[in-house]
């Protein structure tokens, strides 16, 4: 039984300079696009981004870098920590729900809360100011959130942007204390 080659694109028949027949340069792969990392490594061909981490080993790091306010913090470990500070306050609001009376916040929320907001401030804030370094911004930035709704809006745009390709050259020069 013979195999029959799959029908191609006409972007994937080249012609006698390279180029397709509608003048495209000619890949092969009507869908192949650059790397758009490939910008993101330096000249010794190391990539310098902090890695992705899992939601785990992001609280892991959260509570191990507690107040450490020097290095990098990649996308994936604030946001993961983030959601996790969001799912213990939502535990803790149903806690409330649960053993207030109307109108009233229960005694036990409130210890609880209490314990939880200072318990999380300081590695709150160190998180930010790692995620800012990772995006070469100074951890000084933090305190835009002191201005109302801009100040929140423009923070979230910061930490909602990649790594920047030079930040490890100003913010990496002493490890993290811990990484795993």
């Amino acid at each position: 039984m013979t195999q029959s080659n799959p029908p191609q694109w006409p972007s994937q028949t080249p012609t006698n300079d390279g180029r397709d027949s509608f003048g495209q340069p000619s890949t092969g792969n009507p869908y192949q696009v650059p790397d758009p990392y490939s910008q993101y490594n330096d000249p010794s061909g190391q990539d310098h981004r902090r890695p992705h981490v899992s939601f785990g080993r992001a609280i892991k790091l959260f509570f191990k870098n507690y107040a450490v306010f020097r290095g990098r913090a990649s996308r994936s470990e604030y946001w993961w920590t983030f959601l996790f500070l969001v799912l213990v306050s939502s535990v803790l609001e149903a806690i409330n729900a649960v053993t207030a009376s109307p109108g009233h916040e229960s005694s036990l929320y409130l210890v609880l809360y209490a314990i939880w907001g200072l318990g999380t401030l300081i590695p709150s804030l160190a998180i930010q100011v790692r995620r800012l370094h990772d995006t070469n911004r100074s951890g000084w930035w933090v305190l835009i959130n002191l201005i109302p709704l801009v100040g929140q809006i423009w923070i979230l745009i910061y930490f909602l942007l990649d790594s920047h390709p030079d930040a490890w050259q100003t913010y990496d020069k002493e490890p993290l204390p811990a990484t795993e």
